[in-house]
């Protein structure tokens, strides 16, 4: 069951602590759109299948980067991409946003997911794991 596009807004400006809804869907769309050009395949599309429509659209945008960012790369282009954004404005948007996505796809599709991506995400998704050795 998907959860509702106003229900994951409000958790998302809850746990960044946004003065308004429009500060938590900027932070989501950024957020999810960068995520999205990480994912491949099935994983991708079983994720957005878990999310509101507006957000799974974003996931699943056509936009696919070359070879995934560690965490440092992805928390830097998430703060180039939100207008005054520093890097610890984006790690507290990121963890706003992915802890939200995980509670609401699950711990075994966040599992996947995280698989797909290179160690260290397990921390922005707020589900710190064992670590993985490359």
């Amino acid at each position: 069951m998907t959860l509702r596009w106003e229900t994951f807004l409000r958790q998302v400006q809850e746990r960044g602590e946004y003065g308004t809804p429009q500060e938590a869907e900027r932070a989501a769309r950024v957020v999810l759109a960068l995520l999205g050009a990480h994912l491949v395949g099935s994983i991708r599309a079983d994720l957005a299948a878990r999310l509101p429509e507006h957000l799974a659209l974003i996931l699943l945008s056509p936009l696919q980067a070359a070879e995934p960012l560690s965490p440092d790369r992805f928390v830097r282009a998430t703060a180039a991409w939100i207008e005054g954004a520093t890097e610890h404005t984006a790690l507290w948007d990121i963890g706003a946003v992915l802890s939200t996505v995980a509670d609401c796809v699950g711990n075994d599709l966040t599992q996947r997911a995280l698989l797909q991506l290179p160690a260290g995400y397990d921390l922005l998704f707020g589900r710190p794991g064992p670590e993985r050795h490359p």
